[in-house]
């Protein structure tokens, strides 16, 4: 019998790209609820306990709210929102940061899945404090490249209007608070006690994400080179299917942030000298940054090949 999946807000940004990549697969049974019915409480209800894994693409409140009505304890859920990411019982969908992390997915009722702006960073963070090549304590800094897409529907219709203002011509830097809500989980999923200092850079284009972090080599244990540290990451990501590090030195002078765009994998890219390091996470935040994420983790849940269905 085939898997039932039911997306929980497929209408939005991540749920319409969570079913263009399950809407063809034979090996799945996708559950449809009736448009006129979709923000019905019994009726959804119905679907959600009827669903053997059940995505999450709503607001952090309707996230919880959904679970909440979960009674069927095989029910699994993939939830898409910030609402579940540090929560206790949940496990962090992110399987290439460690072989424990991918068996938790595998057998977990509860996954939630990384943000965007987290997978960038943690990609190049969480294995350096792993490796014990960062401290638990440093500080780090980090600024993030995002497509438009990244904001949702109503970004999306700024950006792409007959009028719109002239500043959204050029990049636009926010977050400016630093208290982006990614942060916690970057945090946490990266084993630092300080969060980031955190920068995002909305641009105009469509998709796309380039997230980078830079370190001073000698606050590193060992003070590597650049070049050591991108030997390090090349053999932690050995073997992995989505994730995998580009040659050192061997990348145009210049990386564009949709240079990923339409693919679900995601590329370290590592630059620097014997001082000083840069590390590159260039992927789209709409393929490993989201919905790409989702259905890896999904295939995982459901002992499937992990890139099934997805553009690697």
């Amino acid at each position: 019998m085939k898997p039932k999946i039911y997306i929980d807000g497929k209408e939005g940004t991540t749920g319409l790209q969570i079913y263009e990549r399950l809407g063809q697969r034979g090996d799945i049974e996708l559950l449809l609820i009736d448009e006129g019915k979709r923000k019905d409480t019994d009726e959804r209800r119905k679907f959600l306990n009827a669903a053997d894994i059940v995505f999450l693409c709503l607001p952090d409140a309707a996230a919880r709210e959904a679970v909440a009505l979960i009674e069927n304890p095989a029910t699994r859920v993939i939830d898409a929102s910030t609402a579940h990411r540090t929560a206790p019982g949940w496990d962090y969908g992110f399987p290439e940061l460690s072989a424990e992390r991918r068996a938790a997915i595998a057998g977990s009722a509860r996954v939630a899945n990384p943000g965007c702006h987290a997978t960038g960073f943690l990609a190049s963070a969480a294995p350096l404090v792993t490796m014990g090549l960062l401290p638990w304590y440093a500080q780090v800094t980090c600024f993030s490249l995002t497509g438009y897409s990244g904001g949702g529907k109503k970004m999306i219709a700024e950006y792409e209007a007959d009028t719109r203002p002239v500043e959204l011509d050029a990049p636009r830097v926010y977050g400016l608070g630093l208290q982006h809500k990614h942060l916690p989980e970057m945090t946490k999923i990266a084993g630092l006690d300080h969060p980031p200092v955190f920068c995002p850079v909305v641009a105009d284009y469509y998709k796309g994400m380039a997230t980078t972090v830079m370190l001073q080599n000698r606050t590193l244990a060992g003070a590597p080179s650049a070049e050591e540290i991108h030997a390090r990451l090349a053999e932690y990501y050995a073997g992995q299917k989505v994730v995998s590090v580009a040659p050192f030195g061997g990348e145009t002078p210049m990386i564009a942030g949709n240079a990923m765009a339409g693919s679900d994998a995601l590329r370290l890219i590592v630059n620097g000298h014997e001082g000083q390091t840069i590390i590159t996470a260039l992927f789209d935040n709409l393929g490993k940054g989201a919905s790409g994420a989702a259905v890896q983790n999904m295939n995982l849940m459901l002992g499937l090949e992990e890139t099934t269905g997805l553009a690697i």
